[in-house]
C-alpha cells in the first residue's frame, strides 16, 4: 500500500563486476527483475561496442530458430509450450547450441532440397504419363484417318492409279514426313499460348490440346497447378526452332515421345514403375522430415528463450564500461532501496556461480542530484488502475500516486454514469469470468489486439460491473424497470387524488405514509409523468456534490506532495487561497444543497429559492425580496455570502502574487543558495566526501528518504516567475468553474443510459407483452423479440454506451482531479529483465 501511495525510493547504485563473473551476475539481475541499467555508452555506435560480436551470433541463432520455427509450422506441428523459464546458459553453452543448430538448418535444408528434387522428378514423370497416355490417342486418330484414305484410294481402281505418271507423286499421310512436339503447359496460358503459335507460324501448325483432368502439386510453392496436355505438327526445322522459343516462353515442359505405339507403351510402362519407386521414396523422406521437425517442435520454446536470454545479458555487458586493465565491468543502475539486500544476493549467486569470490560483484550506492525513476510495485490487481493513471503520465518520484484511489473512485464515477443493475449484472460477470479462467485463457495465447486490452482492465471491469449493480439499487433501475424490493412510500387514496384524464396526480403531503423508501428512489417515480424532472434535479445535485468532493480531495493530496517535499511557501500561497477560493464557491453550494433538503418540504417546496440562480445572485450581490414574500434560504445569508464573495476575491491576488514576491525577497536576502555542477560519467552525482546539502532526509512514517532538490537550480527570475504563477492561477480559478460543470456529464450520461434502455424496451422486447389476450401469439411474439434485444442491449448498451461512459471517467480523472495535485513528469522504472529488455533495448535504440 506505502509503494501504492508514493513510488517507492529509489537509490542510484555502481556496479563493479569482473569479467569472470560479470554474465552470471548479469544472468541473476535479469531473473530477478529489481534493476535499471544506465547505459554509459551512449556515444559509442553498435558496431564499435565490446561485445557486438557476441550479439550477432545470438542474431544468427534467432534467425536459424525462426527458419526451424517457420518449418515447423507450414508442417502444421503443434509447438510444446511447458510454460517452462530456464536459466540463461553459461557462455561455454553459446558454441554447443550454434553448432546444434547449424546441423539442425543444415538437416532439414537438405531435407527440403531433396524432397523438392523428388518431387520435381515426380511431377516430370506424372506430367510424361499423362502425356504418353494422351497422345496415344492422338496418334490412333491420325492411323485412323490414314486407313480410311488408303481404303478410298484402292476403291477408286487400278485405272486412277495408272494415269499417274509417276508413283511418287501419289501423296499420303506418310509421304510427307511431319515433324511433332510433346508437352505440358498450365491451363490459364493455354488460349495465349496456341494464338502465339499461329502468329508466328502463319498458320502452319496443328496444334492438339486436351485437359489433365487432376491437379498437380507445383514443387516449389506446393500449390496446386491445373495443366494440359498439348501436341504440335510442323514442318521444317525453322518452325520447330520456333516452336521451341515459344514454348520456352510460355514456361511449357517439352517431353520426348515415341512416334510407334510399341515405343510408347515400352516407355509408359516404365514410367509407372519409376512413380511408384518414386512415391516410396517421397514417403520416407516426408516421414523423415516429419519425425525431425517433430522432435524440434519439443525443445524449440526453451532454445529460443536460452538465446534470448543470452543476447539480453551481452546488450546489458555492452552498456557497461571496461577499466584499463580489460578485467572489470563498471556501470550504473537504479535499484528500489528494499530490493538491495535481495540484488546483493543475486550478486554473490552469480559470482558463486562463475567459481569467483564474492568481492568480484560490488554495489556501491551513490547520492546524486539527477531525478531517479519511478517506481510502483503493483501485482495484476492493481496493474490496470496504475496503467490508466500512467497513460496521462508518470508520477514524478515520490509524487503522491493517484492510482491508489483511482481503484475506488474510477468504478464509482463510472457506475453513477452507468446506474443500472441489470447491465452493471451482464458487465460484473464478464469480469468475472475472465477473473476466474484467466490460468487458461493466458495459456491460450490469444493474439487479437482488442482482447488484450479487455483482457488487461479484466479487474477493472469486475468493479466497474460491481459498482453497476449498486447504482442500478440505488437508481431503482434494473433493464430500465424499478424493482418494489421494499414497498413503495406512497399511497393511492382517492379522497386526496387528482384525476385528471387518465393520470392520477399524487401529492407528496397527502399521498405518503411518512416513512422514506428504505434505499433507493421510491419504484412509483418510474412510473410518474413527471419522472424526468425529479430524476434530472436529483442526478444533478448529486454530480455536483460527489465532483466537489473529489475535487476538494485533490486539493488536500497536493498539500500532502507541499509537506513532503518541504515546500512550505506552497502550502501558503497556493494550498490555503486554494481551499479557500474553492470552498466559498463550490463549499457553500454543496452546503446549500444538503441544507434545502433538510430545510425544505414537501408542503414548503414554492418557497424553496433555486440553487442556481442564488449563486449567480452572490457575484451580482443582488438581494432583493421576493414579491411572494418567502424568507431568504437562511438567516444572515446576505453577510454570509458577502464574506465569502470578499475572501474568494481576495484569494485571485493572494495565488497570484504572494509566492512570486515572497521568493524575489529570499533571494535577495541571500537565503537560497546555488548549486554547482558535478558529474560522474553518466549523472550528476555528489562524492562521499563533500557535503550533502542537496539531500533532504525527510521522515514520514518509515524514516523513508526523499530529495528536496532532483534537478540543477536556475537564476530565480521576477518576471519569469510571475507568468508562471499568472498561468496556474487562471487555470485553478477558471477550471474549478469548468471542472465542477464538467461534472454534470455524471448526469448527463445517467440520463441517456436510462433513456436508451427504456426505448429498447419500450420498442423492442414489450411489443411481445402489448398483444391483448393472445397468450400464445404474446409469448412466441416475446420469444422471437428477446433475442434482438438482447443484442442490441450487449452491443449498444454495455459496449458503445460503456466505452462511452469508460472514457468520460477517463477524463474526470486526468483533468479534473489529477489537475489539483498531480504532476505526472517522472519516467518509469524500467527494470532489467529478460522478458522486457527487448522492447526496452528498441525504445532506447530509436531514442
Amino acid at each position: 500500500m506505502g509503494s501504492l501511495y508514493r513510488s517507492e525510493p529509489v537509490a542510484l547504485c555502481q556496479l563493479f563486476l569482473q569479467s569472470e563473473a560479470s554474465y552470471s551476475c548479469l544472468s541473476e539481475l535479469g531473473e530477478l527483475g529489481m534493476v535499471q541499467l544506465k547505459d554509459l555508452n551512449v556515444t559509442v555506435s553498435a558496431f564499435q561496442r565490446k561485445f557486438v560480436t557476441e550479439v550477432r551470433r545470438c542474431e544468427e541463432m534467432e534467425r536459424k530458430l525462426r527458419f526451424l520455427e517457420k518449418e515447423i509450422r507450414e508442417d502444421d506441428i503443434v509447438i510444446l509450450d511447458t510454460g517452462d523459464n530456464p536459466e540463461a546458459p553459461a557462455p561455454r553453452e553459446m558454441t554447443d547450441l550454434e553448432l546444434m543448430f547449424e546441423r539442425l538448418v543444415k538437416e532439414v535444408r537438405d531435407l527440403n532440397t531433396s524432397a523438392e528434387a523428388l518431387k520435381q522428378n515426380f511431377l516430370d514423370l506424372t506430367q510424361l504419363k499423362h502425356i504418353l497416355r494422351k497422345t496415344h490417342s492422338f496418334f490412333d486418330e491420325v492411323d485412323r484417318h490414314y486407313d480410311s484414305a488408303l481404303i478410298d484410294l484402292q476403291a477408286e481402281g487400278t485405272e486412277s492409279v495408272n494415269l499417274l505418271a509417276d508413283d511418287s507423286l501419289l501423296v499420303t499421310p506418310h509421304t510427307i514426313r511431319f515433324e511433332f512436339v510433346a508437352g505440358v503447359v498450365e491451363r490459364q496460358h493455354l488460349s495465349a499460348f496456341e494464338r502465339m503459335l499461329w502468329r508466328i507460324s502463319m498458320g502452319n501448325v496443328l496444334i492438339k490440346q486436351v485437359d489433365i483432368e487432376t491437379p498437380l502439386e507445383d514443387p516449389i510453392t506446393g500449390n496446386s497447378v491445373l495443366k494440359s496436355v498439348f501436341l504440335i505438327f510442323f514442318q521444317g526445322e525453322q518452325l520447330k526452332a520456333k516452336v521451341k522459343k515459344v514454348c520456352a516462353g510460355f514456361h511449357a515442359t517439352i517431353y520426348p515421345c515415341p512416334e510407334t505405339k510399341a515405343q510408347r507403351r515400352e516407355m509408359a510402362m516404365g514410367v509407372m514403375t519409376r512413380i511408384e519407386d518414386l512415391n516410396t521414396v517421397i514417403t520416407q523422406t516426408e516421414v523423415h522430415r516429419f519425425a525431425l521437425l517433430s522432435s524440434i517442435a519439443e525443445s524449440i520454446r526453451i532454445w529460443s528463450i536460452k538465446v534470448r536470454k543470452i543476447k539480453t545479458i551481452y546488450h546489458a555487458m555492452n552498456w557497461f564500461n571496461i577499466d584499463i586493465t580489460q578485467k572489470c565491468l563498471i556501470g550504473e543502475c537504479w535499484c528500489p532501496v528494499a530490493q538491495l539486500e535481495r540484488i546483493q544476493r543475486a550478486l554473490q549467486r552469480g559470482a558463486a556461480k562463475s567459481g569467483c569470490s564474492e568481492s568480484a560483484a560490488i554495489l556501491n550506492r551513490m547520492d546524486t542530484r539527477e531525478q531517479p525513476p519511478t517506481y510502483h510495485s503493483t501485482n495484476k490487481f492493481t496493474s490496470a488502475f496504475q496503467g490508466i493513471v500512467d497513460s496521462y503520465g508518470v508520477a514524478s518520484y515520490r509524487e503522491v500516486n493517484p492510482a491508489l484511489f483511482t481503484i475506488i473512485s474510477f468504478p464509482f464515477l463510472f457506475s453513477l454514469m452507468f446506474g443500472d443493475a441489470g447491465h452493471g449484472f451482464f458487465m460484473f460477470l464478464a469480469g468475472l469470468l475472465m477473473v476466474i479462467f484467466e490460468n487458461r485463457l493466458i495459456r491460450m495465447r490469444i493474439t487479437v489486439d482488442v482482447w488484450d486490452i479487455f483482457f488487461g482492465g479484466r479487474y477493472v471491469i469486475l468493479l466497474m460491473g460491481l459498482f453497476s449493480i449498486y447504482a442500478g439499487f440505488m437508481y431503482n433501475d434494473f433493464f430500465s424497470k424499478p424493482l418494489n424490493i421494499f414497498g413503495s412510500s406512497w399511497s393511492t387514496d382517492l379522497k386526496n387524488m387528482t384525476v385528471d384524464g387518465r393520470y392520477a396526480s399524487l401529492s407528496p403531503i397527502n399521498n405518503t405514509n411518512g416513512v422514506p423508501y428504505f434505499a433507493g428512489i421510491d419504484p412509483v417515480w418510474q412510473m410518474s409523468s413527471n419522472k424526468i424532472t425529479f430524476l434530472n434535479s436529483f442526478k444533478m445535485k448529486i454530480s455536483i456534490i460527489f465532483g466537489v468532493t473529489q475535487m476538494f480531495f485533490g486539493v488536500i493530496l497536493s498539500f500532502q506532495n507541499h509537506r513532503y517535499f518541504n515546500e512550505r511557501i506552497n502550502i501558503y500561497c497556493e494550498f490555503i487561497p486554494e481551499m479557500i477560493f474553492l470552498f466559498c464557491i463550490f463549499g457553500y453550494l454543496v452546503i446549500l444543497i444538503f441544507y434545502k433538503w433538510l430545510a425544505y418540504d414537501a408542503s414548503e417546496a414554492s418557497c424553496a429559492p433555486s440553487l442556481l440562480i442564488g449563486l449567480i445572485n452572490m457575484f451580482l450581490m443582488q438581494y432583493d425580496t421576493k414579491e411572494d414574500g418567502c424568507p431568504p434560504l437562511f438567516k444572515g445569508q446576505q453577510a454570509v455570502q458577502t464574506c465569502l464573495l470578499v475572501l474568494c476575491i481576495l484569494c485571485v491576488p493572494w495565488l497570484l502574487l504572494v509566492k512570486p514576491l515572497v521568493k524575489h525577497y529570499e533571494r535577495k536576502r541571500g537565503l537560497t543558495a546555488s548549486h554547482s555542477t558535478l558529474s560522474i560519467q553518466s549523472g550528476d552525482v555528489l562524492l562521499q566526501d563533500q557535503q550533502r546539502d542537496e539531500v533532504v532526509h525527510h521522515v514520514d512514517g518509515d524514516d523513508e528518504e526523499c530529495l528536496s532538490n532532483t534537478g540543477e537550480e536556475t537564476e530565480f527570475n521576477l518576471g519569469d516567475s510571475l507568468i508562471h504563477q499568472s498561468i496556474h492561477t487562471i487555470e485553478y480559478c477558471l477550471g474549478c468553474i469548468s471542472h465542477t460543470a464538467s461534472y454534470l456529464r455524471l448526469w448527463a450520461l445517467s440520463l441517456a443510459h436510462s433513456e436508451l434502455s427504456e426505448v429498447l424496451w419500450t420498442m423492442v422486447l414489450r411489443r411481445g407483452f402489448t398483444l391483448g389476450h393472445a397468450t400464445t401469439l404474446s409469448a412466441l411474439t416475446t420469444y422471437l423479440l428477446f433475442t434482438p434485444w438482447l443484442c442490441l442491449t450487449i452491443v449498444i448498451l454495455l459496449l458503445m454506451e460503456g466505452m462511452s461512459a469508460f472514457l468520460h471517467t477517463l477524463r474526470l480523472h486526468w483533468v479534473e482531479f489529477q489537475s489539483k495535485f498531480y504532476k505526472g513528469e517522472g519516467y518509469p522504472f524500467e527494470p532489467f529483465v529478460f522478458e522486457k529488455f527487448d522492447t526496452i533495448l528498441a525504445e532506447s535504440v530509436q531514442t
